[in-house]
């Protein structure tokens, strides 16, 4: 009975503490954003500036996750021409994701995210100037929020789009099935998937935080080569779906020691 007092005590110490670095890191995060505000109020007023707002989101990401002692180690499995556009597609699995692929990125990018992010007290105007929003359960909503992402991408901006749709609820995270919208998309434009796992970024920090808090660490990413599209046909999104699919589900199984 002692040992198991004393264990449960530990467990309960440890979350303490991992809820603490939680909010550690949300205050980074919500000082540098303010910091930054007028810069990023200025950026976010004409669609000419939208590179600045990358650039300030960057900043934002960096530091949060620096002073937190969260750090990015990324490899590519061949060289990315970060003068093209492509339709970025990661798993998801912690809101870490978003700050590790806007640090690894070296073009123009926007993420497409959940309508609820337009209330977001820090990203809200990210996603009411550069980002698109999305509700997915009105088509109407859908089809403005893709109708708005082939735009963008047609100006020559990439689209980051975690195709799961949503974090999975299940601790430990496993892979979902895929959403056809990006993919249709890339096939009707002709632009590259670019697949990207983020490998343990879970471990670090699970969805947001709040039930597991987070700690500091390494998280690994994995950009994958880019999958052309020239050449298919809108029959071909389920294939197109089903091979990207695969793609990141072989390097998160490779890494897979829960």
């Amino acid at each position: 009975m002692i040992f198991n007092d004393g264990f449960i005590f530990l467990d309960a110490m440890k979350l303490s503490l991992k809820k603490a670095h939680r909010s550690f890191y949300r205050y980074s995060l919500a000082f540098i954003f303010y910091v930054l505000w007028p810069f990023i109020r200025f950026a976010s007023r004409t669609p000419s500036r939208y590179p600045i707002m990358n650039v300030l989101r960057k900043m934002c990401a960096c530091f949060s996750s620096s002073v937190s002692g969260i750090f990015y180690r990324v490899k590519f499995e061949a060289p990315v021409d970060w003068s093209r556009t492509y339709i970025i597609c990661p798993n998801h699995t912690s809101n870490l994701d978003i700050m590790s692929v806007s640090l690894l990125l070296k073009n123009n990018f926007c993420f497409m995210g959940k309508h609820e992010l337009l209330e977001n007290p820090l990203l809200g105007i990210f996603f009411k100037t550069i980002d698109i929003p999305v509700n997915r359960y009105s088509k109407m909503s859908s089809y403005k929020a893709f109708k708005q992402t082939g735009e963008r991408l047609e100006s020559g901006m990439s689209v980051v789009i975690f195709p799961e749709g949503t974090i999975s609820k299940e601790y430990p995270p496993r892979l979902q099935e895929f959403k056809n919208g990006p993919f249709r998309l890339a096939i009707e434009l002709k632009i590259p998937i670019l697949p990207i796992s983020s490998i343990d970024t879970w471990k670090v920090m699970w969805d947001s935080g709040s039930k597991y808090g987070s700690r500091p660490g390494i998280c690994n990413i994995f950009v994958h080569k880019p999958i052309e599209t020239a050449g298919m046909t809108v029959e071909d999104a389920d294939l197109l779906k089903g091979e990207v699919y695969q793609v990141i589900k072989r390097k998160l199984d490779q890494h897979d020691h829960r």
